[in-house]
């Protein structure tokens, strides 16, 4: 799931990526 979230966040590579980090780490 890790490895997914972060291929994701970077390919927004944008302020989404981060809000989405956000609420995966909650």
């Amino acid at each position: 799931a890790a490895l997914k979230a972060f291929s994701l966040a970077k390919s927004l590579s944008t302020g989404n990526s981060k809000s989405f980090f956000c609420v995966t780490n909650k």
